[in-house]
């Protein structure tokens, strides 16, 4: 083993089941590498405010990533971010992961957490329209529709904060939820059916996303009636959940039917030395 890049530890992922692993793991003491695929915070970063987080008075999801990532630094974690993984050996004493520049590292024990993506509609016109009036993220893109009227389609607490927020720019926000009530939280709810700006179309779902150059109309399915209609729409927000990203992890390490890695009370994984935590991890059950 190379001294110099092996550790007593290594975090998969690096949001903020990744971060608050390192943060303990570094203060007492262990060698730890957090090494993170994407943007180091996760998906922490695209949420526009965070007003429930103990102990913090409101704050950006980036301000609240960045003091993670601070804090754990500070205790001696070392972070990687926007690294490509090419190879992962999690089933041996020592686990090992190579990165697409060749680089390898090896440790004792491996942290799991690598989160998860926003889930797609899946629906005509989605794939075409990524990027050309279809977001995933508010706060990435939600000036781009200053002015505009916007859908934004999802039910719980995600999807009625951030309609929240994009009326700080659209002049209108459609809301489209496939129920006959909203799943998220009560303050959540009522801050959306307050804002006079939101408006709702419940029991429905999109059917298709259409336009030329740029998204321009959505096809909305009435659930109760079964008719569909089309609404004209500059940009539409998708806020409908997310997946895990555990694709490298089949047939390695035991997972449950939606993806999600299967751990015990101590958050152990079917391997030995290998440890999950966060939005990867499967939720009310056991090993």
């Amino acid at each position: 083993m190379n001294s110099a890049t092996h550790y007593d530890a290594i975090v998969i992922g690096a949001g903020p089941a990744g971060l608050t692993a390192g943060i303990y793991l570094s203060r007492s003491r262990f060698k730890t590498l957090i090494l993170g695929e994407g943007t180091v915070g996760g998906q922490l970063v695209l949420t526009h405010e965070i007003a429930n987080y103990p102990g913090v008075e409101a704050t950006s999801g980036y301000q609240l990533a960045n003091t993670m990532k601070k804090q754990a630094r500070a205790f001696g974690c070392e972070i990687h971010g926007n690294v490509k993984i090419s190879r992962m050996e999690p089933d041996q004493e020592i686990k090992s992961v190579t990165l697409a520049n060749g680089v390898t590292y090896t440790a004792h024990a491996l942290v799991l957490a690598p989160g998860g993506r926003p889930r797609t509609l899946n629906v005509a016109g989605e794939e075409q329209f990524k990027g050309m009036g279809i977001s995933y993220c508010a706060t990435c893109d939600g000036d781009f529709f200053t002015g505009k009227e916007i859908v934004v389609v999802g039910g719980g607490n995600s999807a009625l904060e951030e309609a929240v927020s994009l009326t700080k720019y659209a002049s209108g926000v459609t809301v489209i939820h496939q129920f006959d009530q909203f799943q998220a939280h009560p303050y959540a709810v009522e801050e959306a059916v307050k804002h006079p700006r939101i408006r709702f179309r419940m029991e429905s779902t999109i059917e298709a996303f259409r336009g030329k150059e740029r998204l321009e109309e959505v096809l909305i399915r009435d659930l109760k009636s079964g008719t569909t209609y089309a609404e004209k729409t500059e940009g539409a927000f998708v806020f409908i959940g997310y997946i895990p990203n555990t694709e490298f992890l089949e047939d390695r390490i035991r997972l449950n039917s939606s993806g999600e890695i299967m751990v015990n009370l101590q958050m152990e994984t079917s391997l030995e030395g290998v440890f999950a935590a966060g939005d990867c991890v499967a939720k009310n059950t056991g090993r």
